[in-house]
Order: C-alpha cells, then sequence, then structure tokens
C-alpha cells in the first residue's frame, strides 16, 4: 500500500474555504484561491464526486510551485465543517440567449435543497453567492440558512464595476485601477453606472476633454453586454468572476474593511426594504459590517428603484 503521508500547513491561523459547485465558475474560483495561497484548506463539493476528485488530482499536481494548501474533494456536505468561507457556483448557468433571471426558478429550487444542508454544516461560516441570478439567490440564500444578514452576500455587480472600470481606463488610456465608478442594482439588465460621482483621483470623470454622457453611455452598454459577448464566444464566463472571488475571500481573510459593490439584503437603506442588490458595502472578516449610502441623482435613483421593483417580483 502506498504510504500516506500528513503534511502539516505552516499558518497559525487556520482558514479552510469550501467551493460549492466544480463547475466552470466554482473550478476556476478554487484555482485562483489555490494560487494565492490564502486558504490553509480548500474543499471542492460537487454533486458528482468524480469531477470534484478529477479536480483535486489536477490541483495537487501544481501543489510544488504554491504553498501547501490541505485540498479535500467530496460529495457530503459535511465535510464543510468549520468553514470560514463557503463559495456557492452551483446551479444551472446562463445560456446564450438566456438572461440571469430566466434561471431563478431552477435555481431557487436547487437552493431549497442545499443551502439548508450547509448551513446545518458550517453554521459559523459566511456564504458568498456567486449563482444566477444572484440577487434573488442572496435573498433565498438567507431565508434559508437562518444566518445574519452580514454573513450571507453574493458578487452582486463587483465584476460589472471591474468591466466599467476596464472599458473606462481603455476610454482614457489609464489603469483599470485609477478608475473609480460603480455599477449598482441588479447584477443583471437594470443595473446602472453611477456616473454623478465616478471619478480619477477626485477629478470628475464628465471633465475629462474626451469623456460625456455620449461615451458614458457607450461604455456602460460594452460593460453591460459583455456576458453576452462571452456567452456568445466562449459559451461561458469564469475567469473574471474566479478573479472576484478569489479577491473577496482574500479581503475577508485580512479583514481589510474595503468597500465593495456586493449583492446584499437592503432594510431602509436608499429608502427600499425586503429585497437584495448591489450597493457599496464594508467587508470585513465579520462579513458585510456596513451599508454605504452613496450619493445618487435622480436618474440613479429612478434606475435603482427599477432594479428593486424587477428584482422583487421573482422573490415570490
Amino acid at each position: 500500500m502506498p504510504k500516506t503521508c500528513k503534511i502539516q500547513s505552516s499558518y497559525q491561523t487556520k482558514f479552510k474555504v469550501s467551493v460549492v459547485g466544480c463547475g466552470n465558475v466554482g473550478s476556476t474560483a478554487a484555482y485562483a484561491m489555490l494560487i494565492d495561497g490564502t486558504p490553509t484548506e480548500l474543499v471542492l463539493y460537487n454533486k458528482e464526486r468524480e469531477k470534484a476528485e478529477g479536480l483535486l488530482l489536477d490541483f495537487q499536481h501544481s501543489l510544488s510551485f504554491y504553498n501547501y494548501t490541505k485540498l479535500t474533494a467530496t460529495d457530503d456536505f459535511k465535510d464543510l465543517k468549520d468553514s470560514n468561507l463557503v463559495v456557492v457556483t452551483v446551479g444551472a448557468r446562463q445560456n446564450e440567449g438566456e438572461t440571469r433571471l430566466d434561471l431563478a426558478n431552477k435555481n431557487k429550487a436547487i437552493f431549497a435543497d442545499i443551502i439548508p444542508q450547509i448551513a446545518k454544516a458550517a453554521p459559523d461560516a459566511i456564504l458568498l453567492i456567486v449563482s444566477n441570478p444572484v440577487d434573488v439567490l442572496v435573498y433565498e440564500a438567507i431565508r434559508l440558512s437562518g444566518f445574519p444578514e452580514n454573513r450571507v452576500f453574493g458578487t452582486g455587480t463587483m465584476l460589472d464595476s471591474a468591466r466599467l472600470q476596464f472599458h473606462i481606463g481603455e476610454w482614457l488610456c489609464l489603469s483599470p485601477k485609477s478608475i473609480d465608478a460603480f455599477v449598482l442594482g441588479e447584477h443583471g439588465d437594470s443595473s446602472f453606472p453611477v456616473f454623478s460621482s465616478a471619478n480619477v483621483s477626485g477629478k470628475p470623470l464628465m471633465s475629462f476633454d474626451n469623456f460625456d454622457e455620449k461615451v458614458a453611455e457607450k461604455l456602460y452598454q460594452e460593460t453591460k453586454n459583455a456576458a453576452y459577448n462571452i456567452i456568445h464566444d466562449l459559451g461561458f464566463t469564469c475567469y473574471a468572476i474566479g478573479a472576484v472571488i478569489k479577491e473577496i475571500m482574500v479581503h475577508i481573510f485580512q479583514h481589510s474593511r474595503i468597500v465593495l459593490p456586493l449583492s446584499v439584503k437592503l432594510n431602509g437603506q436608499y429608502g427600499h426594504s425586503d429585497v437584495a442588490l448591489s450597493v457599496p458595502c464594508v467587508l470585513s472578516s465579520d462579513g458585510i459590517s456596513e451599508v454605504i449610502e452613496v450619493p445618487l441623482d435622480e436618474k440613479e435613483q429612478e434606475k435603482l428603484k427599477k432594479s428593486v421593483e424587477t428584482l422583487k417580483s421573482y422573490l415570490v
């Protein structure tokens, strides 16, 4: 029989991350986290265990190049025990011609099965929802898990915002890291950019010589249609959202208290309640510690209201 080796992590702080769903998004996110080296333990859950085991073996063969991480492949939710963070990517994925909201009923049924099991196995974890429609499923996950609302949130429009920052950066010949601009609301067709406060180092975007409302709308449409274009060309999206998940994981571990546009349940903020969508939030090791109410102009307030109304129709 082969020798069984037990390698002890050199980390003093344990940080266990479990990824539920080993499809394109789950596997890409897990690999991004493995390369990053933050998790001391990474659990790969998949209903079809063989897929998780295949991913595990492929990951193990890369460990010579990265910090050691304990890896587990499973089809048993019990292995999520003591997770600090559970990333939920499982569900039907968006196909060409579908909107994210078209997935609502299928994925709500899947969540009704898996979320109570996750909550039972890892009652102290933070739940990061990635599955679409993410805003609808964040609301469902809060209800189904019984967790405090600060520990259940979604990736929301963090990816949309990154896409917008990229397109603006390309237009201005600047790094996207220099662009302070958010997309808020639904992670979907009723999302909207907050150009009223968008800036570069405090300089309003609209004050740049080659930037105006026409350019802003053009760049937002490129942002809004990005997922549809990628799905048409590639069949799925996974790499950018994988990077988003990795970034969120790092900020939770580091207690960064960074402000990010994430999908959270509103309780009166911006004048809305009983719905989950993306607004600027403070992210820490406890999850969402605060919702930041940024100024919105009249048009942006109307667009936020439209997002709220759109999403509430899918919560019944």
